[in-house]
């Protein structure tokens, strides 16, 4: 599973050790040193991963991330040195599609790379089932998200999070349950990462997202996907 990677990386013994790890499994890797130059790498090669640390020199990992979602789906692994949730969250309210905190082994970034690398890919893979669920549409295979008629952009981590509700309409989820369905191994973060994907969705495709119809809570439990009552015969 080869790739081409971007990885933003200010400190150059911190690049140069994941470089290394990562070559080592085959990829190829440009290394850029800050925000400004993440973006423009990305746009001129559109790599397979952006591996982006969050406190970078001109453009911040978050900002440049916040940039990136507004033109490109491309697979997002923050790393920082913050391992509050509160930070966490800030990364995946950013768009980013996993989190590492520093210091973190070498051989768990391979391994968060190896995944997201696997699910990016996933769609050319699929059975070609759309999933319907009302008015709303999910494309595996093309990887689109339509909802009353338009196209909706989602991360790679909000549509994953989407496609798995959609393909199980009405059956109530637990953040533990979507959390493997996202990320499919054991993780040091919370369910908090689920609601910031919800959160995010909402924006996206309820008529009002404070008060959902669509992308529902089940108190206690977690999450369901319905088609509303807006759109109910």
């Amino acid at each position: 599973m080869c790739a081409h990677i971007v990885l933003a990386e200010d400190d150059p013994k911190q690049a140069e050790l994941v470089r290394r790890y990562l070559v080592r499994e085959g990829h190829s890797v440009a290394v850029v040193a800050d925000g400004d130059a993440a973006l423009r790498e990305v746009r001129r090669h559109e790599p397979e991963l952006l591996v982006l640390d969050v406190m970078l020199p001109r453009l911040d990992g978050l900002d440049a991330c916040r940039a990136l979602r507004r033109e490109s789906g491309v697979p997002v692994l923050m790393l920082t040195a913050r391992s509050t949730e509160d930070d966490m969250v800030r990364g995946l309210d950013s768009g980013a599609d996993d989190y590492l905190t520093k210091p973190f082994s070498p051989r768990e970034l391979v391994a968060r790379v190896r995944a997201l690398l696997r699910r990016a890919r996933r769609p050319a893979e699929a059975t070609g089932r759309v999933h319907r669920v009302g008015t709303l549409s999910v494309d595996p295979v093309r990887h689109e998200v339509h909802v009353d008629g338009r196209a909706v952009d989602c991360t790679p981590g909000e549509f994953r999070l989407l496609e798995a509700l959609a393909a199980q309409a009405e059956r109530v989820f637990t953040r533990e349950q979507l959390l493997e369905r996202l990320h499919g191994y054991d993780r040091d973060i919370t369910g908090r990462a689920i609601d910031v994907h919800v959160t995010n969705l909402r924006k996206k495709i309820e008529p009002r997202p404070r008060r959902p119809v669509r992308l529902v809570t089940v108190y206690g439990i977690g999450y369901k996907l319905t088609a509303g009552p807006a759109d109910a015969p």
